[in-house]
């Protein structure tokens, strides 16, 4: 079956985290997506261990399946760098600004050898005064806000368990790129996969940066400076706007629970034997359980005491309540899978977590597993010749 890009052909000049995942999205969806690495070393990531699997880190190997893998010294080869990009409709980076401009491999050049061509640049801070900082995930979620709002009040300030500014750029790079693709299609020369689309002259720029990925990801707490503001703090588990939403303590290990309107609180006090907390004036409405949240906390623990996690997940959850255990990942995945959900697709063997998009139609495919380094050098050479 033909995945929904496929056709196309990336470059993807990226390392690490948030332009490897960007092209994994692209490459699973069908494109060919060909990884430039350097010569000896490769992308950091296959270092990035332990953990390992099959020899390589598992790091590398999450954001790295469905791609070829080429070397290519960008200075001693940037000739067959540029042919390359010349056959690409589209080329993903993320070295510093500045960086592919000296080699040749900037956008103005490029686009002289394929107007048609998407060039998709991932920065930390952008390309004006930010340039010169070190596009580091922990670096952009401290300037950036997020460990401001995540932990204890009054703590240090504690950031996010999984690079998760790298992935949102990621996201937000790959669905640039489409609407950038989506562009070259309407422009009338475009819309046809090759040379009919490279030559459209109908490419275009795409720039995505941490730091603007990460503050729009933000949301609520963004919108609440940017329309009214107001610095959100540090508030552990605790929802500034909606109470009850928090973790709470049920017998035997914490429970969540987010009943986020008046009806689902309703039903918590129900179920917990507790109706009188639903009546009390000072549970009328959000805003009011969210001034007596401390009082109202203190009662819904003393009552979810009584019994466990489970029994309690079972019982809210059949009374409409949102709620759920806190589960490490092996009780996440087996709980996905219990759902029907198929979390993980295996490669040569290799675990891997599987595309969350589903598509009737075209849906992601796994037919190549991560690629050992410069494995494809003579395939790029023989597509090259042609």
């Amino acid at each position: 079956m033909s995945g929904a890009l496929s056709g196309l052909l990336v470059a993807d000049f990226s390392r690490v985290l948030a332009g490897p995942y960007c092209t994994m999205l692209l490459a699973d969806l069908g494109a060919e997506v060909v990884k430039v690495e350097r010569p000896g070393t490769g992308d950091d990531t296959r270092a990035w261990g332990p953990p390992y699997a099959a020899g390589e880190a598992t790091y590398f190997l999450g954001v790295n399946r469905n791609k070829r893998s080429i070397t290519l010294d960008l200075r001693a080869d940037v000739e067959v760098a540029r042919a390359l990009a010349a056959r690409a409709d589209v080329l993903v980076e993320n070295f510093r600004p500045g960086t592919m401009d000296r080699l040749g491999l900037g956008y103005e050049a490029l686009r002289e050898l394929n107007p048609g061509l998407v060039y998709c640049s991932i920065t930390g801070f952008g390309s004006g005064a930010g340039a010169g900082l070190p596009g580091y995930d922990l670096i952009a979620q401290a300037v950036g806000g997020l460990m401001s709002v995540t932990g204890e009040p009054d703590g240090p300030g504690t950031k996010a368990g999984v690079a998760l500014v790298d992935v949102i750029t990621g996201l937000h790079a790959a669905l640039g790129i489409m609407a950038a693709l989506r562009h070259r299609d309407h422009t009338g020369q475009g819309g046809r996969v090759g040379d009919a689309a490279r030559s459209s002259g109908a490419g275009q720029r795409v720039e995505v940066s941490l730091l603007s990925s990460l503050l729009s990801a933000l949301t609520n707490h963004a919108s609440a400076y940017a329309a009214a503001g107001v610095v959100p703090q540090a508030m552990g588990n605790r929802h500034p706007s909606i109470v009850p939403y928090e973790v709470f303590r049920a017998a035997d290990r914490p429970i969540v629970i987010a009943a986020g309107n008046d009806r689902q609180f309703q039903a918590l006090c129900a179920a917990l034997d507790r109706p009188d907390l639903a009546q009390d004036p000072r549970h009328a409405t959000n805003a009011e359980r969210v001034a007596a949240r401390d009082t109202l906390v203190a009662d819904l623990n003393a009552a979810l005491a009584g019994r466990t996690a489970d029994e309690w997940f079972d019982r809210l959850t059949a009374a409409g309540v949102p709620c759920g255990p806190i589960n490490d990942l092996a009780a996440a995945f087996a709980l996905a899978q219990d759902l029907g959900l198929e979390p993980a697709v295996e490669l040569d063997g290799v675990g891997q977590v599987a595309n969350p998009i589903r598509l009737s139609a075209t849906p992601p495919s796994y037919h190549r597993p991560p690629p050992a380094l410069g494995q494809d050098d003579t395939w790029l050479r023989e597509i090259l010749d042609r």
